[in-house]
């Protein structure tokens, strides 16, 4: 008998990553411990990262809210984003992901925010910014950490490690 590869069945790569859902009980487990709360503003996810947090039972222990501002409208009115550093630097840009993740901060309850804005695909690069571009911040007590990263693959490979990378990003900042 001969294995075969599913769709289902994990590749080999995902068998040496940690599972979405391992990442968020770890992440769960040291915000609970710190007695703090957690906020998303999320841009080319559409709210993936809330999603995946919100999959496990009980987080609304250290959850506490997530924006999805896919438009540049959304990033202004929901996060206070200057209409001027969109226009400026671009939506999917260090200084965005910087201002959403501090306006995550400043309109929740949260002491941990995390922000992305990419281009996921499968249009909308450029050569600057090409498909697979995506800004990430993070913000705790100790301060802000921008990043930004490039992914291979179609729009949900994008997406999903863009939501993947958050994470662990999340966790590095709190451990």
């Amino acid at each position: 008998m001969t294995a075969s590869h599913s769709p289902e069945s994990p590749s080999i790569s995902e068998l040496n990553e940690p599972s979405l859902h391992g990442l968020v009980a770890d992440l769960a487990e040291c915000l609970e411990k710190k007695h703090w709360q957690l906020a998303t503003a999320e841009s080319c996810t559409g709210g993936l990262i809330s999603a995946a947090c919100t999959e496990l039972a009980g987080a609304s222990v250290w959850f506490d809210r997530g924006f999805v501002s896919y438009s540049n409208e959304a990033k202004t009115e929901l996060l206070g984003v200057d209409a001027s550093l969109i226009e400026q630097h671009g939506a999917v840009s260090e200084a965005v992901a910087r201002a959403m993740v501090q306006g995550a901060l400043g309109q929740s309850r949260a002491q941990v925010a995390v922000a992305v804005t990419g281009v996921a695909g499968p249009s909308g690069g450029s050569a600057a910014k090409p498909v697979g571009t995506v800004c990430f911040g993070w913000a705790s007590p100790a301060g802000i950490v921008i990043e930004t990263r490039r992914f291979k693959g179609d729009r949900h490979q994008v997406r999903q490690a863009t939501v993947r990378h958050a994470l662990q990003g999340l966790l590095a900042l709190l451990k």
